[in-house]
């Protein structure tokens, strides 16, 4: 649960500590939400209010002349050593600082549009030079701007042209060129699979099961969040610029290249007129946000930037909502707000009621009846969020009236109009209530970001995390540490319109629709059975997490004991060992690798004399490992091997940062001394071997030496297909770097022979519409000439 900083929570937990018992023990006794925060708000005082305005200080958003000039400074220095990207991402936090109709904006939009004509943005580079024009672009200079308009129009006529002549010789079949560098997919129907439906049990709550069998692949929920927030100070840079940025003491997050409302990657934001912090992809996503719940955020940014990411979005949800629709939610349990009362959409509940059994597809009302866990938070945790939200609550009240949502004219707006009186209580209430909620039903969205310089030849990345949000469908699937599903996300992807027939197929939408916004689509990653659960990953997965690991982080924050499937198993096998478990300490945990808890090796380590498996010791042999070979009397203490594991893991982490300071040779000696000495320990199942020949690969690639890499990247595909399964999409994601080094090779046959397998898993977990897929295509048409 993203948590206020620091500073505040420091604040509010004196707070507590000093409170009078029985106010205390008054707070404590309390079951309903809205007590909760009307004693919460009675409790705050200015003291509180000064505290956090000295923090939020810390966090100021407003416009900003002097920093605009600052950040065009940054982007000139960028822009002369030919670092296009990092150069426009510095002219966009530019505009976003330079106050409307200044001189800076005119400059840093006459700036970014240079470096994204150097991008071939040529339609981008045009706006842009049409913005700078419009917020009073030096006369003395216009002769610049006048020379790249001409130079861009003559760039999109060509481009018109050439798209002209593609279409009348080779037909629809073409694929047309992307022109804006908002990264979006195609139109996207919400629904669940005709082959699905809810079903509802006091032990389960709703949950998602198969009414017919679904085939791998097969996509069973389009869902999009009914809100979301984006995660700032989560970086996200590229290779060289990466380096480059970070020398100089700059990074760039996760908000500086996305969109605030769809999550759109975009080097071009559009700002927000008021402050310096949100920006959008479009001026239709700036329109929307600024009319749902931005009008309201903005006076007190800083302020939620305090407070947290969590908070933020408990807000964003509450005025979208509006009075009315919180209202209508109430009703039905109107006088039993307590935990009893509430249904679930993906936890156990003990309600039995024909109230829990509804589901209301991608409504409010879903959203509300999500399972808070109120009883089973800490009263020192509930009293945070509670005091949290009374400052929020107390915040918005300054600004201005309460929001036109609640039947008010907003804060622009003249004549009568609300006012923050006890009858709009229920905001703060709504806002605590999905602040709760939020910590076991908040959903991570996760991106591929590149990792590799911008010109590598072969595909380096991760997963990050760039916003949390809530979604309405995908809170139906209950938790499984080895799901049956797999979630791919998209950003900027075009929406249904309202009133679409939710049951019609997938594949029959095709509309022009404008309403952009972030989806989840769940795929099956396994056949299912009519009857059979639809499960997906909350997190701790049993090929990333030990059983021990992933049941305490289970219990610890959606306050369930898992017995899925992997956990069952792993119990069930454990207890027929003829080892005492009860005595086993924390360091003999640790050897049960991930991924290998079903397998006769579980440790992962070999013989240092036979090559024989390890095994763990029994109690009347000590403490460590002995050769599985009975022959042989080959030991091994624990600490020994976390000495030399953690060895290995220190050379990997210097290889890496070699590698990015482009020194491939001396990672790669390094490597190769590492990997000489990990062989003599580590069995061909252990994750850690898989990981040093992915960097083996890695260096040898950046040197050009494509056969070299191939062979190492296929060591680590087959320890990550041991790991994480033949089926996963962490063994697609391999094979697809293991395509790409044979083809940079010139290795024909080996290419042809792994791209079907690469084919196979991207279509499983991806879709047939992903990216690599379409360069997948692309080198077997090179190929196969």
């Amino acid at each position: 649960m993203d948590l206020p900083c620091v500073q505040w929570q420091d604040h509010v937990a004196q707070k507590w500590i000093g409170l009078d018992p029985e106010l205390k023990e008054h707070f404590t006794s309390l079951r309903g939400i809205d007590d909760v925060f009307k004693c919460a708000l009675s409790l705050t005082t200015q003291v509180d209010l000064d505290f956090l305005q000295s923090i939020s200080t810390g966090f100021s958003i407003q416009k900003d002349t002097e920093q605009a000039a600052k950040c065009r400074e940054k982007g000139n220095s960028s822009f002369k050593t030919r670092n296009y990207t990092a150069a426009a991402l510095h002219y966009s936090q530019g505009v976003c600082f330079a106050p409307q109709n200044s001189e800076q904006l005119s400059l840093c939009y006459a700036n970014r549009s240079a470096a994204l004509y150097h991008l071939q943005h040529y339609q981008e580079s045009f706006d842009d030079i049409g913005k700078a024009l419009k917020h009073g672009y030096p006369s003395h200079l216009l002769y610049k701007l006048e020379d790249r308009r001409t130079q861009c129009l003559k760039h999109l006529r060509n481009l018109d042209h050439h798209q002209s002549a593609s279409k009348n010789h080779k037909g629809h079949g073409v694929k047309p060129v992307k022109k804006n560098i908002c990264s979006s997919t195609d139109h996207t129907t919400f629904c669940i699979s005709p082959q699905a439906a809810v079903g509802f049990s006091t032990e389960k709550g709703r949950h998602l099961v198969a009414t017919e069998r679904i085939s791998a692949g097969e996509v069973i929920v389009n869902d999009r969040p009914y809100s979301c927030v984006l995660i700032p100070g989560m970086e996200e840079v590229k290779g060289k610029e990466r380096r480059q940025d970070t020398e100089k003491g700059v990074l760039f997050g996760t908000e500086h290249r996305h969109c605030h409302r769809c999550l759109a990657e975009t080097l071009c934001p559009v700002p927000c007129d008021r402050c310096s912090y949100s920006r959008y992809c479009s001026s239709g996503c700036r329109r929307e946000a600024w009319e749902e719940h931005h009008c309201w955020e903005c006076p007190v940014g800083a302020d939620l930037m305090a407070m947290g990411v969590m908070i933020h979005l408990a807000l964003r949800i509450t005025l979208k909502a509006g009075l009315e629709n919180i209202q209508t939610a109430q009703e039905p349990i109107k006088g039993k707000d307590t935990e009893s009362g509430q249904s679930c959409l993906n936890n156990d509940c003990n309600e039995t009621s024909h109230e829990a059994s509804l589901y209301y597809g991608d409504s409010y009302l879903s959203v509300y009846h999500l399972l808070h866990h109120s009883s089973h938070h800490s009263p020192s945790l509930r009293f945070l969020c509670a005091v949290t939200v009374a400052m929020l609550y107390l915040k918005l009240s300054q600004v201005g009236p309460p929001p036109v949502s609640w039947g008010s004219k907003g804060p622009d707006s003249e004549g009568d109009v609300a006012d923050w009186t006890t009858e709009l209580w229920p905001l703060g209430g709504a806002v605590l209530r999905h602040l709760l909620q939020l910590r076991c039903n908040a959903q991570a969205v996760i991106t591929l970001q590149d990792t590799g310089a911008s010109d590598s030849l072969v595909q380096s990345n991760r997963e990050i995390r760039i916003a949390t949000a809530i979604f309405p469908t995908l809170s139906l699937l209950n938790h499984s540490c080895c799901p049956n599903t797999s979630l791919v996300f998209n950003t900027g992807t075009t929406a249904d319109p309202p009133g679409l027939d939710l049951s019609a197929d997938f594949s029959e939408y095709v509309a022009e629709c404008s309403n952009r916004c972030v989806t989840v689509t769940v795929r099956a990653a396994k056949a299912i059975t009519p009857g059979q659960e639809i499960l997906h990953c909350y997190g701790p997965h049993s090929s990333r997490m030990v059983i021990q690991e992933r049941r305490h982080l289970l219990q610890e924050q959606y306050y369930f004991l898992c017995k899925c499937e992997a956990c069952t198993r792993q119990m069930d096998r454990e207890e027929k060992e003829e080892e005492e478990e009860e005595e086993e300490d924390s360091m003999e945990d640790s050897w049960h690798w991930p991924g290998l808890e079903d397998g006769q090796h579980e440790s992962g380590l070999q013989c240092g004399k036979c090559r024989g498996f390890l095994k763990k010791s029994s109690k009347e042999s000590g403490p460590g490992f002995i050769c599985s070979q009975s022959s042989c009397s080959y030991r091994l203490s624990y600490s020994e091997a976390s000495r030399k594991l953690q060895e290995f893991r220190v050379d990997l982490e210097k290889a890496v940062d070699l590698m990015e300071r482009e020194r491939p040779d001396v990672a790669l000696r390094l490597l190769k001394r590492s990997v000489s000495q990990a062989g003599l320990i580590l069995a061909e199942t252990h994750p850690l071997k898989g990981e040093l020949a992915d960097a083996m690969a890695r260096a040898h690639a950046t040197m050009g030496d494509w056969k070299s890499a191939a062979s190492h990247l296929e060591c680590s595909a087959a320890a990550t297909g041991l790991q994480y399964g033949e089926d996963s999409i962490e063994l697609g994601r391999q094979l697809f770097k293991l395509a790409q080094l044979h083809f940079n090779g010139g290795a024909r046959g080996p290419a042809l022979s792994v791209i079907p397998k690469v084919r196979r898993l991207l279509c499983l977990h991806c879709g047939p519409q992903c990216h690599e897929l379409q360069e997948l295509q692309a080198m077997e048409d090179c190929l196969r000439g």
